[in-house]
């Protein structure tokens, strides 16, 4: 496993506006879509491709597309949403999948309770969408179950990370083809599991608090 923090100033102000928490919901939404497109572009570096012939207006030569099958765009229910129109705009060719998980408090075990993807992901290329990384258990029990189905190369995005939840990954899928991509590993988690100095709840932040 490897971690790609991306180092470029654009992301990091639109990273700090997101911790304001002067911030409201319609901008975070719109300022989270525009960071996701930065992370995205270099999450897709090694994107596979094919090279094909075309006709320009003067002559043929050579070009490339994306290779079949397409990419798979997974974002995790529910604040994964708002990352995935910054994923696809830069992918819009790719196929996109959900996958609904949650902790259970007994077992403290991240369990699936919303799965639409393919059962057969051999070759594809998966980009996983979830804006915190923080504990990292459920990062890592929805990339085991995409390479469970045949995922070969696994890149997870997300807006922050805390290095409890990188070390976690690190040690939990230490061999297997994944890369995290983030704007930055914050300093640490506090006792209710925030990342610190992070940028409060995501999902909260980005759809409000319905159900509370």
């Amino acid at each position: 496993m490897r971690i790609h923090v991306v180092d470029h100033p654009l992301v990091a102000h639109k990273l700090s506006t997101l911790r304001d928490e002067r911030t409201d919901s319609p901008t975070f939404r719109r300022l989270a879509d525009e960071l996701v497109t930065l992370l995205a572009y270099e999450a897709t570096r090694d994107v596979r491709t094919e090279t094909v012939e075309i006709t320009t207006p003067v002559a043929v030569t050579q070009g490339v597309r994306l290779s079949h099958p397409r990419p798979l765009v997974v974002p995790i229910l529910r604040a994964g949403l708002g990352m995935l129109d910054g994923m696809t705009r830069l992918l819009p060719t790719a196929e996109v999948g959900f996958l609904g998980m949650v902790r259970n408090e007994e077992t403290l075990q991240a369990e699936t309770y919303a799965s639409r993807m393919p059962e057969d992901l051999s070759g594809r290329q998966v980009y996983v969408v979830d804006p915190m990384l923080a504990t990292g258990g459920t990062l890592v029990a929805a990339i085991r179950l995409l390479i469970e189905r045949g995922a070969d190369d696994v890149t997870a995005l997300c807006l922050l990370a805390a290095p409890e939840g990188v070390a976690r990954m690190e040690k939990d899928l230490a061999r297997q083809p994944v890369t995290v991509v983030t704007a930055a590993v914050d300093d640490h988690l506090n006792e209710h599991g925030y990342i610190v100095p992070g940028l409060g709840d995501a999902g909260d932040r980005l759809y409000g608090t319905a159900g509370d």
